[in-house]
């Protein structure tokens, strides 16, 4: 009989966010007078309409496709180079990041790319995970090969964990033992915490010292307001040497649906062969890409690329700032019950303590049995996420202003 990846049975039972859509769908069947309430907060996913710039260019760019004079068909498997020129520039050389438009390589968004990156790497490499952490991160090393059995704790033998809690402002420490490829997000999902200049100069700094690999996820600097943040690990020096940058249009562009994110790969950066050559990183993600890839459709390159025009521009930073709004208002009813809550300044996401005796699923439980409003259990980005759960500010306003009168059955004194 055929073999199968046994990487797979290593896995949690469920990821995490079928499970919540799975108990939320058993509480709409089992309560059919209240399905109507539900308000889903948990899952990322935008609600408001794509900019304009967006529309526009996809309604051009289906016209193309309408006749034979400015038809296309396969797109190169890495992308249009005016798209790649466009983000090189917008998002890199505007603020003095080195990056040429070849090394970007379009894709259809950030999560698959985090996953598809493992293709390039060799088995054995010990690699640090955040916790808490998005799960894709754990998941897809757990496939490739690089972790150990499960523990009871959720954790996996052969990580090295680095924990990020309320004690050390959810930024990660340093690694005390020797690691190869280093997961970072920045704003972190689930968090919200970012990591200012001081904090990434030294994990570059440690990377390079160590020869490691930092797999820095920037899907959603959009919402970053605060000018002392870095948007991109390469406004670190030395940061093309040691990082791949993954990006996402989901949020800042509302493209969950259209699909459409990014990975920078520098030439500058290598690896190491098993004889002791030192390999391009460029080279091999631009053959897995070659052979893996027929690339991103016409319409969804021409409207990614109309973000970057300058009333692209304007509208994307509309929309973050309209999801920031809904951030700050969530986060505001979490302290007005005393709880405390962190993340909505450059994130879409609240990070909000659970009411002291309540466990994360708890939380989760009750919001969703008493108040109809779907968050996200803590305990599912990680072990030290339990105490927690995340908020998505991505909704329509109403909907926010709804959830926040409905918070109140948090509240220590509410009755249950």
């Amino acid at each position: 009989m055929f073999r199968i990846n046994e990487n797979f049975l290593k896995l949690s039972a469920g990821y995490l966010f079928p499970e919540i859509a799975r108990r939320v769908a058993a509480y709409a069947k089992e309560n059919p007078t209240l399905a109507s309430r539900i308000i889903r907060c948990g899952i990322g996913d935008v609600t408001e309409p794509l900019p304009a710039a967006a529309t526009d260019a996809m309604r051009k760019a289906i016209d193309d496709l309408a006749g034979r004079e400015n038809f296309r068909g396969y797109p190169p498997p890495n992308g249009y180079d005016f798209v790649r020129a466009a983000i090189a520039q917008g998002d890199f050389r505007s603020r003095g990041c080195a990056i040429d438009d070849d090394e970007i390589f379009l894709s259809d968004g950030s999560k698959p790319d985090a996953s598809a990156i493992l293709e390039i790497l060799g088995t054995g490499n010990r690699v640090a995970i955040t916790d808490p952490v998005y799960p894709v991160y754990v998941d897809t090393n757990v496939m490739a090969g690089n972790s150990g059995s499960p523990r009871t704790d959720g954790r996996h033998e052969g990580f090295t964990y680095l924990p990020c809690t309320l004690a050390n402002g959810f930024s990660p420490e340093l690694p005390t033992q020797p690691v190869d490829v280093i997961h970072l997000c920045s704003p972190n999902n689930p968090t919200g915490a970012t990591l200012d200049r001081d904090a990434l100069t030294r994990w570059v700094d440690y990377a390079r010292e160590h020869h490691a690999l930092i797999m820095f996820d920037a899907a959603y600097e959009a919402f970053i307001r605060d000018e002392s943040i870095p948007h991109s690990i390469y406004e670190i020096d030395g940061a093309r040497e040691c990082a791949i940058e993954f990006r996402s249009l989901s949020k800042v562009g509302g493209f969950t649906g259209v699909r459409c994110g990014y990975t920078v790969m520098p030439k500058a950066l290598h690896g190491a062969a098993s004889d002791g050559r030192s390999v391009a990183l460029h080279g091999l993600w631009m053959r897995r890409w070659s052979t893996c890839s027929n690339g991103v459709s016409w319409p969804v390159q021409c409207a990614a690329a109309a973000l970057y025009s300058p009333e692209g521009r304007a509208q994307t930073r509309a929309l973050t700032d309209f999801y920031l709004e809904n951030a700050n208002l969530l986060e505001c009813a979490c302290e007005s019950l005393g709880l405390a809550a962190s993340g909505a300044r450059n994130s879409p996401y609240v990070w909000a303590a659970c009411p002291k005796g309540l466990s994360s699923w708890d939380a989760f439980d009750l919001l969703l049995n008493e108040a109809q409003v779907v968050t996200t259990p803590g305990a599912g980005f990680g072990k030290c996420g339990e105490g927690f759960i995340r908020i998505s500010a991505f909704n329509s306003r109403a909907n926010v202003q709804e959830v926040a009168r409905r918070l109140t059955v948090l509240a220590p004194s509410a009755t249950r």
